[in-house]
């Protein structure tokens, strides 16, 4: 046995913990839909925050950064942090807009925004490709990690372990809809992150480690350290930062970090008790999960450098493991089994399977809400009462659970997900981000993105089955063409979204724009002023008809990027404060928190600007 007795105690005491947390909390859920997905939309910003931190904390999420601190160095993570530009867009610009919708989910906004047969069908293809595919898709991603937890942590096989946590989660988000969920976030996501801390502290002092100064200075360390890829490797620089930071944020479409907001962040945005709460939930989301978060699994993918070198030596070191399911992203399980003591590995094992059900459940929940309200309510039987909507979500939930649950037995690392993730939703984040702006955007241009990014993602991917030779050293050939392996997967990348971006600009010039009526209801209610609703404003005015008071006019965009500028620099500088912290480089620590400080005045400044409007 992995786990003693004192270990199964500690995680039978959270599930036990979790269980009642979810059950109190479940009260009043069954009465509406609105109570159901949007817990009555009163919640306050803290929670919500809290809750939004703890959906992204999934059990994949330490397995994913170490994997990226393996393969690529500290710096690699700048896949992901380049995403922070998305989230403090969405705090200063997005969040205040989806809260005056009064939407269910972020798919009814397509009737909203857009008018016609069109704007229907894509609400309604969108609620089953996203509530039911995509997100069967993610849940099996993240179930993947809860599979090498299992089997690496405590002894159990894939299928018996995702069968039962399946039950548990299903049993609380089933019953008592988003609410038991932020209150079960708030328990898991505390826990979750003491367990990530505690582990990373043990690692660290164990005599094979020798402490952070012996961490960082070992040879198969040392080269790994860097926040940012310097520009004399031009592949890593490209590939891990440069289009990161200056394409990827606004053009890919991945769960969590949607340009303009969307998914269970705009579910979360939609509950709460108003505007200001939507912004403060979002900004507190944001610096716990970029700032605050990544340090503790870092440090374990760091040091699982010196006790697992390569993969080998943890197929080695793990017989009893399928070697399917032991890539780089392994090495994080494996390292808490070799260093947690008994007692402190139940507490740990307990934190990773909080951040596993935090995470699905509230994918559950969201893809449920699709499917409810944006296919069932909407298409299939829209005479149907609140009760009968309640009861289909919580079939839904079910079938999304099995769905996923049979997917993750097939896929093989956390890496894997994420590109794939990415490379689906390359070129679709532009139109996320415009369609408030910019009047002349209707759902063809929506279905022209979606179209062109499914077709010419698996364009690229059919070249590389039937046209890619893998050569020596990391090189392919692609017709005759010659590069390395980096550089394709770039041209990949930003091909798709240069092609994707084009179609659908090309499609919104060629079609005609939607209804003067939907164009004017949605100015009124959304308010989101600017040159790209200029035309339909006087259009409006030269009919006499005033669309809002003059004091409503004014456009606070502008004002909103530069807090969305001030906010990423206090982010990222306080990110890598602690690093500097830890790494005891004390002199670019205080530059980093000098710069943390007065980035923070200037977006105070800035943001008070942005509430008196």
């Amino acid at each position: 046995m992995i786990l003693q007795t004192i270990d199964w105690v500690v995680v039978t005491i959270f599930f036990v913990i979790l269980l009642t947390i979810g059950y109190l909390a479940s009260r009043q859920a069954g009465k509406s839909t609105a109570n159901f997905f949007l817990s009555g939309r009163n919640m306050p910003w803290w929670l919500l925050g809290v809750s939004m931190v703890a959906t992204t904390f999934s059990a994949d999420t330490p397995n994913l950064v170490t994997d990226m601190v393996r393969t690529g160095g500290v710096a690699s993570n700048w896949l992901w942090w380049a995403f922070l530009l998305t989230g403090m867009l969405t705090v200063f610009v997005y969040a205040r807009l989806w809260n005056r919708s009064q939407v269910m989910t972020d798919l009814e906004f397509y009737e909203l925004r857009y008018s016609g047969k069109m704007a229907a069908f894509l609400r309604g293809f969108r609620a089953i490709y996203l509530g039911f595919f995509f997100n069967v898709m993610v849940i099996a991603s993240v179930s993947l990690a809860f599979i090498k937890i299992a089997g690496v942590m405590m002894g159990i096989k894939p299928a018996p372990a995702l069968i039962i946590a399946a039950v548990i989660v299903v049993f609380y988000s089933g019953l008592g809809g988003l609410k038991s969920i932020l209150w079960t976030d708030l328990f898991q996501f505390s826990f979750a992150m003491f367990g990530a801390i505690l582990a990373a502290v043990l690692v660290v002092k164990s005599p094979e480690i020798g402490g952070l100064s012996a961490l960082f200075s070992h040879p198969s360390v040392v080269d790994k350290l860097s926040f940012v890829p310097s520009i004399s490797q031009p592949e890593l620089f490209l590939s891990v930062f440069l289009i990161p930071i200056a394409v990827q944020w606004w053009a890919a479409w991945y769960p969590g970090a949607e340009p303009g907001g969307g998914g269970y962040i705009a579910q979360r945005m939609l509950s709460a008790k108003n505007e200001d709460h939507a912004v403060g939930a979002t900004l507190l989301f944001n610096f716990f999960h970029y700032a605050l978060r990544p340090w503790p699994w870092i440090v374990v993918g760091l040091a699982s450098l010196i006790i697992f070198p390569d993969i080998q030596s943890m197929v080695d070191e793990f017989p009893d493991v399928s070697a399917q399911y032991i890539q780089n992203d392994f090495a994080y399980p494996a390292m808490l089994r070799e260093f947690l003591p008994a007692g402190l590995l139940g507490l740990v094992v307990a934190s990773l399977i909080a951040a596993y059900m935090s995470t699905t459940a509230s994918q559950l929940n969201w893809g449920s809400s699709y499917l409810v309200n944006d296919f069932y309510g909407r298409f299939y039987n829209p005479k149907a009462t609140e009760k009968q909507k309640v009861a289909f979500g919580r079939f839904s939930t079910v079938m999304l659970m099995v769905f996923s649950v049979m997917l993750a037995l097939v896929l093989q690392n956390a890496l894997q997900a994420f590109q794939y993730l990415l490379m689906i939703g390359a070129g679709t984040g532009l139109i996320y981000i415009l369609r408030w702006f910019w009047w002349r955007i209707n759902a063809y241009s929506e279905m022209a993105a979606m179209i062109a990014a499914a077709v010419f993602s698996l364009t690229f991917i059919l070249i590389e089955n039937f046209s890619l030779t893998q050569l020596e050293g990391g090189m392919v050939e692609v017709f005759g063409f010659t590069t390395s392996v980096t550089y394709w997967n770039i041209i990949k990348f930003v091909g798709v979204t240069m092609l994707t971006s084009l179609s659908w600009i090309v499609v919104t010039f060629l079609t005609h724009p939607i209804s003067e009526e939907t164009l004017r209801n949605f100015y009124r209610k959304i308010r989101p002023g600017g040159p790209g609703w200029k035309p339909v404003v006087e259009r409006a005015r030269a009919e006499n008809v005033e669309l809002v008071k003059q004091s409503d006019l004014r456009w606070d965009v502008p004002t909103g990027i530069l807090c969305m500028v001030f906010g990423a620099m206090a982010i990222y500088s306080l990110l890598f404060s602690i690093g500097n912290l830890l790494y005891g480089d004390y002199g670019q620590m205080a530059i980093m928190i000098t710069i943390t400080v007065v980035s923070g005045i200037l977006l105070l400044r800035f943001w008070k600007k942005l509430k008196s409007k």
